[in-house]
């Protein structure tokens, strides 16, 4: 093999055609809304983790789980990038006509780019959180929400942190 691009190969590298079942596709027994979710700080230093809440509800009749899980894009790079990245995920059972309130945490080193080495870049990115992915067309009733935020500094190589 001679080809290690990863471009049309992955569900973060198809461009354009979004495959038939992408990753957290499936179907639940019951609806969930998302809402209130929060970054923190919006604006942070290069080297800095990233603060995230979000409320998941179970706006159905049933008791049932949720897989949320969490993407980032990155706006601009040097280098390529996939379109979204799953950067964390967490199984969560809600009661029938209950919320929860979960927490996460994005690292660093989760917005590093390979550029002869993982380095840290400035710049805005967004962040999705859902009950699949950002764009799907073929899907279950979920939502996702997104919101932005901003790295400031200069780019430096992930180890320098």
């Amino acid at each position: 093999m001679e080809n290690y691009t990863m471009e049309g190969r992955t569900y973060r590298y198809y461009g354009q055609e979004a495959p038939l079942y992408p990753f957290g596709y499936g179907l639940s027994y019951t609806t969930f809304r998302y809402r209130d979710l929060v970054l923190s700080p919006p604006v942070l230093p290069i080297c800095a983790n990233l603060s995230v809440s979000v409320v998941l509800e179970n706006t159905g009749l049933r008791d049932s789980e949720e897989v949320v899980q969490l993407y980032l894009r990155w706006e601009q790079s040097s280098v390529p990038v996939p379109r979204w990245q799953l950067v964390a995920f967490r199984r969560v059972a809600v009661l029938a006509g209950r919320e929860a309130k979960l927490f996460f945490q994005v690292l660093a080193e989760q917005r590093a780019v390979w550029a002869q080495d993982w380095r840290l870049e400035p710049g805005t990115f967004t962040l999705f959180a859902g009950g699949q992915q950002p764009g799907q067309k073929t899907r279950a009733p979920s939502e996702v929400l997104s919101a932005r935020f901003s790295v400031t500094g200069m780019a430096r190589p992930l180890r320098g942190c």
